[in-house]
């Protein structure tokens, strides 16, 4: 389990795959850490080099005081790239995940080949849900959103066939450290990428689950018909979560995405 240090944070991260197979960076979502991608890694074979690691304020990362920024979070990633010289690579983020591989690749096009962006969007709001959020972790600690939040994290059939998975879950949620969780509610609360999307050059894929209630399909669409060259994929009954609750069909994806896009 590799730490480094990327500015002032310890991070956690992980590196899967051959050094010379193409490369790709897996970016999580509020409230999770990088194991949410263990599915999809295993389904991708070996085939790709895949970096993952925990953002500031989650997981084994340190959680710095907040608020954060979306920039916060996209910086951190590009000091992290380079200081393992990973060179132009392909980010696939979920949620936040999404919009901090978004920023990276307004601020740094250079090191973005492509996007795979998962249910997210160029704003995820109102901005009122997250000043409640944040104010109810504060007062009622973290326990108090873990299993409500499953209802937006997964798809009704996941929910009622893997009950243990979603108990899981819901205590990684609820030992999330708090400062690290209100710190990127402050970032989602305060962003909006409306403006920076048209400046994104490179190939993008877009996938949501389509009962996705957090960033329903519509929104998702909306992204992929805003950025200049991008497909949009739905994967039937998913969540929120779709790497995590449907790891093939989400492999599948990246995959064909990967080979027929940016084959080099």
């Amino acid at each position: 389990m590799p730490f480094t240090v990327v500015g002032r944070l310890t991070t956690n991260y992980r590196i899967d795959g051959p050094d010379r197979a193409p490369s790709l960076v897996l970016l999580n979502s509020l409230g999770t850490d990088y194991r949410i991608w263990d599915g999809v890694v295993s389904e991708l074979g070996g085939r790709f080099r895949i970096l993952r690691y925990d953002a500031r304020g989650q997981g084994l990362t340190d959680s710095p005081a907040p608020a954060y920024r979306i920039d916060d979070h996209s910086s951190d990633l590009l000091a992290l790239l380079g200081q393992l010289d990973w060179g132009p690579t392909v980010l696939c983020g979920l949620s936040i995940g999404g919009m901090i591989a978004m920023d990276a690749c307004v601020a740094q096009p250079a090191a973005v080949r492509g996007l795979i962006l998962a249910d997210t969007a160029t704003a995820i709001g109102p901005r009122e849900f997250w000043d409640q959020r944040i104010q109810q972790v504060r007062e009622a600690g973290m326990a108090s959103i873990a299993r409500p939040a499953m209802r937006r994290w997964f798809g009704a059939a996941f929910l009622r066939e893997s009950r243990t998975q979603v108990r899981g879950w819901s205590n990684l949620l609820a030992r999330a450290p708090i400062e690290g969780y209100v710190g990127s509610c402050c970032a989602l609360r305060d962003c909006d990428l409306s403006e920076s999307v048209g400046e994104i050059g490179v190939p993008a894929a877009c996938i949501c689950g389509s009962e996705d209630c957090a960033t329903p399909p519509k929104w998702v669409r909306s992204l992929a018909s805003r950025l200049p060259d991008a497909s949009y994929s739905e994967i039937k009954g998913a969540g929120h979560l779709t790497p995590l609750e449907r790891p093939a069909e989400f492999a599948a994806i990246v995959s064909r995405f990967l080979e027929e896009r940016l084959a080099d």
